[in-house]
Parts: C-alpha cells; structure tokens; sequence
C-alpha cells in the first residue's frame, strides 16, 4: 500500500482518538494523555530541549503507525547515556545535536515505540522512508541536520525488527524488576525469601509501624488537589535537596495527569502520628505498577523503601498485577526481591566513522554489561526452595551482533 509518512511538532496535531486506539495495550506512558500532559504542560517543548517530532504513517487519511519522537539539544532525561558520544563529536568539530530519539520522555520504561494497526508491520523500506523523512523535515523546518536515530527502551520486537537493519546499532542496560509468581498476599512474597531477608524486612515494615508511620493509598477520584500538592511539595522539595534545582516535572503535569488519567494513578502517602511526610506517584494498567516520582519532608530511616517498594509490592499483589518496575537503577532493589532484567536501545549514527567508533565501544561495554547482569541475579535473596520461573526468561545476551 502507498504510505505516507508526516512530521508533527506537536501531538495535539495528531488525532487522540487515533493515537489511542494504536497505543491501546502499550502502557499508561504511551497514552495520548501523558505525552499532550508533557507538552501542555512545557516539560517538553523548545526551551527544555525537548522539541516533539512525532511521526504518523497514514493510508486513505487513516493512521496506521505512530511513534512518538523528539529532537533533542541535550542528552538529559533520557537515561541512556551517551554524553561521551557528544563530547567526541564535539571534540572533532562536528555537531551531535539535534539528534533525534523515540522514548518517553524522562520515563526509562521498556516498551512499544511503534505503535501499529492490528495485523500491519513496519518494513524496512518504510523505516528507511521515515529515516529520510525525519532528516529532510529537520533541514526544511529547522535548517539543522540530524546527527542520528535513537530507539530508547524498546521492546523485544521492535529490537528484532531494527537489527534487521543493519545500520542500527544495539545498547543493553540493566534494571531491576519485581514478578508476581502467584502471591496471594504479602507474606506469601516474604516466604519466597531467605530467612534472613525475611526478617530483615519485617523489622523494617514493623519498626516504621511502632514509630507511628502508616500508609494511605489514593487512586482515581481519591486524588484530591490537596492530596496531589502534598505529593508534588515532596517530589519538588527532595529533587531540589539531592540536586540543586527543581525537577524536570512541575505541577501543571502532575496536575494535567490527574484531570485526564488519574484512573491510572496511585499516591502513596506516609502519615506518621497523623501528618503526611513523604509520598509517592506510580502508574498502573491492567498487567503492570511502575514506580516513578517520590519525596519526603523528612528523614525518616528506610522510609524511602518501604512507602516505594513495600507499599508498591503490596498494591501488586491485592491487584493481581504481574510485575512491578520501580524505575531505573539501583543495586539495593536486588536484596527486595527485584530481579535484573536487560533493557535494549537502538543507535544509528550518521557519521560512518563515530558509528564504527561506538560500534566497538558497544562490544566492550556489553561484556561488562553481561558480567554485572550475572552478578545481579546470584544476589537475589530468595530461598532455596523457590526459583524464579522467569529467571532465564529474562535473559538477552549482550553479546549479540550490534
């Protein structure tokens, strides 16, 4: 059929009906909703360097493939981390921005970056066509050239269908996933551990308890704006405290999110002797909970874990969802019973020379990657008399061609 491939520079251009019924299974980040929340809300836009650059496939005027793009001037946010790739363009003269990525934005979740109609597929001609289109339209709209294609955190089949073209290259990176393996309740995920991690957490649960902290969870009409300000007080105030400036997210999109999604929304907040002090956000659809944004008013001693990754664990379980992603990083999910899992990027750099360069860069680093992955997974801290079925489904070894 006889596609035809457009740029947008906002999503607000694109039909929501249309972009949604394509992202109808792809996660509560792929929704219309959360992408207009960031661009409405100018997280995303010309001044934070996160310029949208959306691409739809249309036949007979009907969308048939969406992806969400955007030209970027920086590399923040991404979490994919290629700021020596930057430097060495930039040491050679050669500019590396813009450079064009699909992801969502400040949100390292591996899932569907392209978003097709039932029973279509994406070839590698009409990759190649929006490759072309992608580079033409920078040059047309903006008189800069692309430097190169970035897929971030996509999934096992789009991975497969970009390694078919052979210009991509492949990055691995390592996070930490909690399964649900059948647990009817808490303690049913307790027993799964050793006894020494067992104990260890029950400690910590119960002494957080004697010291008057309880939890509240509030979800769709539940989240009140005095219940969201408290939250984005927490998350402003923690961010501020670890970095030295505010987060990449301000109240308008957390208030934006709460208008039109807030079905999908979860707030934890911890209440000691009856004052809030910390609290969470998380995102939840039919299968999974993903942790995302936190913040406390107060130093209080594992808080941080508990109002996370307990509370997270615990919400799972009573709704049968069948994993947890807490977000990115962090060895100390291993010994909570988070298991690593690989996370997969796609890279084509335009400049033969620089793609050759990480090309070899990417073999080394994937070794490593591989090496850290193994020691990740012989720290688990469940018991011998229970193994992770998913354990070896996990697995993609790095040391594939790139």
């Amino acid at each position: 059929m006889n596609e035809q491939v457009i740029i947008h520079d906002s999503i607000a251009s694109i039909s929501k009906a249309q972009w949604n019924s394509l992202a109808e299974n792809a996660g509560p980040f792929l929704q219309f909703e959360f992408l207009h929340a960031l661009e409405t809300s100018k997280c995303c836009g010309e001044e934070s360097g996160w310029r949208p650059f959306h691409v739809t496939v249309e036949h007979d005027g009907h969308i048939v493939m969406a992806i969400p793009g955007y030209l970027k001037t920086h590399s923040y946010g991404e979490y994919v981390f290629d700021h020596a790739w930057a430097n060495a363009y930039h040491q050679h003269g050669i500019d590396y921005y813009p450079k064009w990525i699909s992801a969502v934005p400040f949100t390292p979740v591996t899932g569907k970056r392209l978003l097709i109609k039932e029973g279509l597929t994406c070839s590698p001609a009409l990759l190649a066509q929006i490759a072309d289109t992608l580079s033409a339209q920078c040059q047309s709209r903006y008189k800069e050239h692309i430097s190169s294609l970035h897929w971030l955190f996509v999934s096992d089949s789009e991975n497969n269908l970009l390694t078919k073209e052979h210009h991509y290259l492949t990055r691995h990176s390592v996070q930490f996933q909690w399964h649900n393996y059948g647990y009817t309740h808490f303690d049913d995920f307790l027993n799964a551990l050793t006894s020494r991690k067992r104990k260890s957490i029950s400690k910590t649960r119960k002494k957080l308890t004697e010291n008057g902290i309880q939890f509240s969870h509030y979800s769709g009409s539940d989240i009140t704006p005095e219940r969201l300000a408290f939250f984005v007080k927490c998350y402003q105030s923690t961010y501020l405290k670890r970095s030295g400036h505010l987060g990449y997210l301000n109240t308008a999109f957390f208030e934006t999110l709460v208008s039109t999604m807030s079905e999908r929304l979860l707030i934890v907040t911890a209440i000691e002797h009856g004052n809030p002090v910390a609290s969470a956000l998380f995102f939840h659809d039919e299968s999974g909970l993903y942790g995302r944004y936190w913040g406390a008013l107060k130093d209080i001693d594992s808080l941080h874990f508990a109002c996370c990754y307990f509370e997270g664990i615990a919400f799972a379980i009573n709704n049968k969802l069948t994993h947890f992603n807490p977000g990115t990083q962090g060895e100390h999910k291993i010994l909570r019973g988070f298991e690593p899992i690989y996370c997969q990027s796609k890279h084509q750099l335009f400049e033969p020379a620089f793609h050759d360069a990480v090309a070899n860069f990417l073999q080394q680093e994937n070794e490593h990657i591989a090496h850290y992955f193994n020691q990740a997974q012989n720290a688990l801290p469940f018991n011998q008399e229970f193994v992770p079925t998913l354990k070896t489904k996990s697995v993609i070894h790095p040391n594939d061609d790139t």
